[in-house]
């Protein structure tokens, strides 16, 4: 497997990372006021996840 088709791949598994995340967040966020508390660490898993979407992506473009 060369390179490229590699950070294809990985992009696919930070895509999806990413995704799983916003709807957690979604979810976490359509039940409030039930469990508030797990605000803070569910926006950082999510903004983690997105952060690293878009480095790869970056990366991907040459940028």
């Amino acid at each position: 497997m060369d390179e490229a088709e590699n950070m294809k791949l990985v992009l696919k598994k930070l895509n999806a990372q990413a995704t799983a995340s916003k709807m957690d967040l979604h979810d976490l966020s359509e039940d409030l006021p039930t469990g508030w508390e797990r605000i803070m660490e569910v926006a950082q898993k999510t903004f983690t996840a997105y952060q690293n979407l878009n480095e790869m992506k970056n990366r991907m473009a040459g940028g």
